[in-house]
């Protein structure tokens, strides 16, 4: 751990509390006998279980006979709603929860509703609390199952549950609690809340992650959702977790004892944060109650500031956004929104949790970085950043996009540019119409000017790469219309207030140096003052005015070649993550770094009739623009598609930046996947790509020497991914 970071999300998770690992440890190899067995090895962890199991109950101030472990909070609430509404189904099919519930909870309630079951969500007030009126209004003939948190986990607000249940019982209804943000950091007894079902989470209270608990209260009946051998009281089946299950144990135990100082404590390190905070900020708003709020809960928003780009500049402090700002619009968490907290605000929400860690020494240094961070971020009122601070710097973690994922998302800029009209112009040859990247006038019989304009966010760390990449991705644009370029110019988004000018220094030198290799100068350009470094060019270049190549120019029987490897996206977003080291994104990074120079002057030499570069839109959204504007249906082979190494395994992780979940949906009413290719596969043929390879049409004929001569001259990634089939709406077909 970087003894240097801040942790101030211990609503996320908490580290295990080294008396909680030392009851573990002998758990590791001691004992490993299984607790369904008779003999001594077995008796062994099965009084270890009953232990833990007495330990979660004291805590609870239930029997142990109502505690039944499960592998965590998802599994207790789903077990817990779906388990009482199929039990109960009889009785009717109506189930009640709050606006703030966790997706644990909603997406519960979200997937019986499309099973026969009817939702009612119960509204918030300002701090997110739910008023127990609304909720018996809510009450009807066939309500079985209330569902309400105990407390939040983004603003910490304590919903009265006590009064919950006496309305639920009163009323023949059964009441969950999700009380994963609450055991362990206030009181929590089932008695005195009335409640019958309530959840319990290991690692937001000092234990292992992976475990949990649900308490059931004697009489309650729950459908299973795990079957096989009758472990838990033949509810959970499975072999008990035994090593996680003594932590859950001991931790349970340590909060008992230590629940009071743990509140007094949190407590005095969150209000001494929050204050010295207000004194910086005064603008600040606090998100939650102020008073009925768990004691270690800190949300505010900092008005007309980005979350996300507060948090990248908080290189020091570990913390969670409320809110996630993307070029087409702002993600406000349901509950930020369920609270009604003007955007303004809502943009800038930021969740600090302490913990039994935290000192005053911590967060004195959090409210010098967030107090300046923010200053810093709305503008001239801190000092420019010294050069000497320009090393080490990670250029991704100061912006949200990377690369041409960055783009507005296909629907939204078709539905932009639909009305728009465009003035004639004598001479245009390509313009909007064909969904090419480029503009292109003539000038002349044998001239005609190509122009176009390419910027995004950084896709990579090191600054000189990025310029690099970009100029070699602007200049594609030029080389997919069949065109050389003769100048550029630049374009440029620099956050002063943020980064050293030299960062600035770096990225132009690595464009320069790109548009040198490329044999053109940079004559100039233009930048702005941003919150986030943003780099591109516009290129011109030349044409004969009959050698246009465009999206629209398909022929049935074409070989389609792709000249690099794809998969930039996902390496990109390992790489920001840090999932992946610079020495492992090498090949990615010297890919997009590479000029599509020396496959297009290939191309050109033989019968090619269209061609695109791979970029914002991935291989399938910008192959669609190509099939749909020269209406052909197009066969594409996914095992004979270039990946780079390790993508698959990255998706498979669920490391997919939302550019390429877009592409993905953009392009599912043209391609037909065969029922052999699941999501990861479908997934990397729509990642978003930053300075791709181009996309070859290519006469059968010429299809294999173009491919030869491509891998002989120092692109041996080149592949034939599949063919033009035939005429119709544009159709792409993925085989295997």
């Amino acid at each position: 751990m970087d003894k240097e970071i801040i942790y101030l999300d211990y609503n996320a998770t908490t580290p295990i509390d080294p008396e909680v690992a030392d009851a573990m440890k002998p758990y590791l190899d001691v004992y490993f006998g299984n607790p369904s067995s008779s003999h001594l090895f077995g008796t062994q962890t099965r009084k270890a279980v009953e232990k833990a199991r007495l330990q979660v109950a004291e805590l609870l101030n239930c029997t142990p006979q109502e505690i039944i472990f499960t592998s965590g909070g998802t599994e207790s609430n789903n077990f817990a709603i779906k388990g009482a509404a199929n039990a109960n189904r009889h009785k009717g099919n109506h189930i009640i929860l709050s606006a703030v519930e966790h997706p644990a909870v909603s997406e519960v309630c979200t997937y019986l509703g499309k099973h026969g079951f009817e939702i009612t969500t119960v509204e918030v007030d300002e701090y997110g609390l739910v008023d127990v009126h609304q909720i018996e209004q809510a009450i009807r003939p066939g309500t079985i199952l209330i569902s309400v948190m105990h407390a939040n986990n983004e603003v910490g607000t304590i919903q009265p549950i006590s009064a919950i249940g006496e309305l639920a019982h009163k009323m023949g209804v059964l009441l969950h609690c999700d009380a994963a943000q609450s055991v362990g950091k206030i009181p929590v007894d089932v008695q005195a809340m009335n409640v019958d079902l309530l959840t319990v989470v290991g690692h937001k209270f000092y234990g292992p992650k992976g475990i949990g608990a649900l308490y059931i209260r004697q009489g309650v009946k729950l459908e299973k959702l795990m079957h096989g051998a009758d472990h838990e009281r033949n509810l959970r089946a499975g072999t008990e977790n035994i090593l996680e299950i003594v932590g859950l144990g001991k931790a349970a135990e340590l909060a008992r004892y230590q629940l009071i100082k743990y509140m007094e404590h949190t407590r005095r390190m969150r209000d001494y944060l929050y204050e010295n905070l207000l004194a910086e900020l005064p603008d600040m708003k606090l998100n939650g109650h102020p008073q009925l709020r768990i004691s270690n809960t800190l949300n505010v928003s900092f008005p007309n500031v980005e979350a996300n780009t507060l948090l990248s500049e908080l290189s020091g402090i570990a913390a969670s956004a409320g809110a996630a700002c993307h070029s087409e619009n702002v993600d406000v968490s349901p509950v930020i929104q369920a609270m009604h907290i003007p955007l303004k605000y809502a943009m800038g929400t930021i969740r600090f949790s302490v913990g039994k860690a935290s000192n005053l020494d911590e967060m004195n240094k959090a409210v010098s970085q967030i107090s300046e961070a923010v200053k810093r971020l709305r503008g001239g009122e801190t000092e420019q950043i010294p050069e000497n601070e320009a090393e080490g710097i990670k250029l991704t973690h100061f912006t949200h996009g990377l690369g041409c994922a960055c783009k507005l998302r296909p629907q939204v800029l078709e539905s932009v540019l639909k009305d728009l009209k465009t003035f004639p112009m004598p001479g245009l040859l390509v313009g909007t119409e064909t969904s090419d990247d480029a503009a292109v006038v003539k000038l002349n019989d044998t001239q005609a000017l190509v122009q176009t304009l390419d910027f995004f966010t950084p896709i990579v760390d090191d600054p000189y790469m990025f310029g690099a990449i970009a100029a070699a991705n602007a200049l594609s644009d030029i080389y997919a219309m069949g065109a050389k370029p003769l100048f550029a110019l630049n374009i440029v988004g620099f956050p002063s207030n943020r980064l050293p000018v030299s960062v600035l220094k770096s990225i132009l030198l690595g464009a320069q140096d790109k548009a040198a290799e490329a044999g053109i100068p940079v004559l100039g350009g233009h930048t702005v003052d941003d919150t986030e470094p943003k780099y591109g060019m516009v290129v011109s270049g030349l044409v004969h005015p009959d050698k246009i190549l465009t999206n629209c120019s398909l022929r049935e029987g074409d070989v389609l070649i792709l000249t690099k490897k794809i998969g930039t996206g996902i390496l990109a977003t390992a790489l920001k993550r840090g999932l992946i080291s610079e020495l492992e994104a090498g090949e990615f990074i010297a890919s997009m770094a590479t000029l599509n120079k020396v496959a297009a002057e290939i191309g050109l030499k033989y019968n090619i009739s269209a061609c695109t570069d791979v970029t914002g839109f991935g291989l399938l959204g910008h192959l669609k623009e190509m099939t749909v504007g020269s209406g052909m249906n197009a066969e594409i082979f996914s095992s004979q598609v270039p990946v780079f190494d390790g993508v698959m395994q990255l998706i498979a992780a669920n490391v997919v930046p939302g550019g390429t979940k877009d592409n993905l949906s953009y392009v599912g009413s043209k391609v037909q996947f065969d029922a052999s290719l699941d999501e990861q596969v479908q997934l990397m043929l729509a990642d978003a790509q930053t300075s791709g390879g181009l996309l070859l049409a290519i006469h059968p004929d010429d299809a294999d020497t173009v491919l030869n001569e491509l891998h002989a001259n120092g692109i041996p990634q080149a592949a034939i991914i599949g063919r033009i089939t035939n005429h119709g709406d544009g159709i792409i077909f993925i085989n295997g």
